[in-house]
């Protein structure tokens, strides 16, 4: 299972510092993502997972160039959700140097766009989702009757998505997401809900494809050697 360290970015900056010797008073602190991920990659990292914050709010890029500096440090694929609801916005990602991307659920409620930015994306293109009953519950539809969560996993892959992102799916009915996915033939990366190794060593064993660590990693919650031994 790969272990993909993730970084908020705000203001071209990490929104958490990380300080790796925090807990010996060793090391610098940094925000500085392209940093921060050199030292992930350094330890192993296969793919870094970007989250442009400030593009999220906006619905557009607005922080790509943060992207290209993390893309001329490091020679691993480079991840970047947030701010992407265009198959345009989608391409200036790639041409900062982006190599696969994840579009907010609400992608799944415009069958006209999610096509065009497939069309763009192809097998790069993820579409993250809250699998928590009550978070899907409360979601807008823009269609008159709101779909079940395993509906639109089914509907999303009758489109051609074959990754999803499943937002706090730590906390999710996982066993029964798996078996789902792998009937549809997708890729599940589970982002938020793990606090420590034991729950790491749970995703491995449901045979999840990869877990995005943010915070935990950059405090030093989770050391990343000690989380891709969990994984292996």
């Amino acid at each position: 299972m790969q272990v993909i360290p993730a970084i908020d970015l705000a203001g071209g900056r990490s929104r958490v510092v990380s300080w790796p010797g925090a807990s010996t008073g060793t090391g610098a602190p940094t925000d500085r993502p392209e940093r921060i991920v050199e030292r992930f990659v350094a330890e192993g990292a296969r793919i870094v997972h970007l989250v442009d914050v400030d593009g999220a709010r906006a619905g557009s890029p607005a922080n790509l160039d943060a992207v290209g500096q993390v893309a001329a440090r490091i020679a691993v694929p480079i991840q970047v959700a947030g701010g992407l609801e265009r198959g345009d916005h989608i391409r200036l990602a790639f041409a900062a140097g982006a190599t696969r991307v994840v579009l907010a659920m609400s992608v799944a409620d415009d069958p006209e766009t999610l096509a065009e930015c497939l069309a763009v994306a192809g097998d790069w293109l993820a579409v993250g989702l809250d699998p928590r009953p009550d978070r899907f519950a409360l979601f807008r539809w823009k269609r008159a009757t709101p779909p079940t969560f395993d509906g639109l996993v089914a509907e999303l892959a009758d489109r051609g998505v074959r990754r999803l992102v499943l937002t706090h799916g730590g906390d999710a009915d996982l066993p029964r997401l798996v078996d789902l996915a792998r009937s549809l033939d997708l890729e599940l990366l589970v982002a938020g809900g793990i606090h420590d190794l034991a729950g790491i060593r749970r995703l491995r064993d449901l045979g999840i494809g990869g877990v995005i660590l943010g915070e935990v990693l950059l405090s030093g919650a989770i050391e990343f050697p000690a989380a891709l031994e969990a994984a292996a």
